[in-house]
């Protein structure tokens, strides 16, 4: 799977300076993008401070993983940074969390793809001889027939192409959204709360989800032609990232305030034209990544089969099906997207963005021998970082709980 774990274009050496950071844009700006909105609705105006801080912190850890990597020449992948620091079960751990963590991402896909179509069709309902299926949930099974061909394809190398349009479907997106306020009759007027501390696990939470891309990290830092500059690239994606979720998040407030839906797209008014192309934009993602998801878990597990199972097509078209049976069972009894994308976020890339990096990068560096800076830094990030998981995780589950 560490070979896997990679954005398009990194799969063979000497990516320039641009390239590079597109690659580090697209890694981490995602359909997480959609929730902001309703996410600084859960916490008020001053969450945006925990916005800006959760950028930084995520900055400063995709460093610490490029020093990681520093040590020791032949670490090629985040899998080779938590072996190298704690060993082989180490290895296994964080294998098996980034794994659920793409699982329940390409969940999240399925239940996006469904929601947009309903916004769409909303009277669209199946006929299974006497069952009616009607609502969301019949666009769950609608999307999983669309994503199937899809999963037919198992080469990665030619999978990892097209997650290349989820930057440009990401500004489109906004673009649209801000067409709608500005030009739609929908406006700016909204004011909202100052603080919600009640919402703000919540909003926390699917705040992170947005910066979610450090296990494809140390891919684009060694395809990079001049390593020199990963800094660089890794501050001008941040930038990028952070002004387009702000944009985002404040635009889609003020537009609804309160009454913002858990994706901004569902309160787009379809009679306009930017909203229709927000709303089919949206679209494409689910259909351009859920595979892209979904394969590195397939690569997982094949990895655990016996040698002579591990390279018949016919099982890992097997694998595939499977994969995409299960999480379209997950998404039709659970269609809630931003509880699931807060759980994602408050466990998974919590543990992958926040904790991981820093202790691994103490154990590397040997700098917890000393109390210096670096030091007292990084244990502030883990336990910020255990605090808004541990919150941020049982605020969730009570939501999917009451929801369901």
């Amino acid at each position: 799977m560490a070979n896997e774990l990679r954005t398009p274009l990194t799969q063979s050496n000497g990516s320039s300076f641009l390239k590079a950071c597109f690659n580090g844009t697209n890694a981490f700006l995602g359909a997480g993008l959609v929730t902001l909105p309703y996410a600084l609705s859960r916490g008020g105006w001053l969450s945006l401070v925990l916005l800006f801080l959760i950028s930084i912190i995520t900055f400063y850890t995709a460093i610490l993983l490029k020093k990681c990597m520093d040590s020791d020449p032949s670490i090629t992948s985040y899998l080779d940074i938590a072996e190298r620091a704690f060993g082989k079960t180490a290895r296994i751990v964080v294998l098996i969390i980034l794994s659920t963590e793409l699982y329940l991402v390409a969940v999240g896909l399925i239940i996006l793809e469904s929601d947009s179509l309903y916004k769409l069709f909303p009277k669209f309902r199946i006929k299974l001889g006497s069952l009616f299926i009607c609502g969301r949930q019949s666009f769950v099974l609608v999307t999983a027939l669309i994503t199937l061909p899809t999963m037919l394809i198992t080469q990665m190398s030619i999978l990892s192409y097209v997650s290349a349009t989820g930057v440009f479907c990401c500004l489109i997106i906004v673009g649209s959204i801000v067409c709608v306020g500005a030009f739609g009759g929908v406006g700016f007027h909204a004011s909202g709360d100052l603080l919600n501390v009640g919402g703000l696990p919540t909003a926390v939470s699917l705040y992170i989800f947005c910066f979610a891309g450090h296990a494809i990290t140390p891919s684009i830092y060694i395809s990079m032609r001049d390593k020199n500059q990963f800094s660089k690239v890794v501050f001008f994606s941040f930038l990028l990232i952070t002004i387009t979720c702000m944009v985002t998040a404040v635009t889609g407030y003020l537009m609804y305030g309160d009454g913002v839906e858990s994706q901004i797209t569902l309160n787009l008014p379809t009679t306009e034209v930017s909203a229709r192309v927000a709303i089919y934009t949206i679209l494409l993602i689910p259909i351009a990544r859920y595979a892209l998801m979904v394969t590195p878990v397939a690569n997982a597990i094949e990895g655990g089969l016996p040698e002579d199972y591990k390279n018949w097509r016919s099982v890992k078209l097997l694998i595939r099906m499977a994969l995409l049976v299960s999480s379209t069972v997950v998404a039709y009894v659970f269609p809630y997207y931003e509880t699931l994308m807060a759980i994602v976020g408050s466990l998974f890339t919590v543990s992958v963005s926040f904790i991981l990096p820093c202790m691994c990068y103490l154990k590397l560096s040997a700098c917890y021998r000393s109390g210096n800076y670096k030091l007292l830094g990084s244990v502030g990030i883990i336990a910020f970082g255990t605090l808004v998981g541990v919150l941020g995780t049982y605020s969730s589950i009570v939501e999917l709980v009451q929801e369901y």
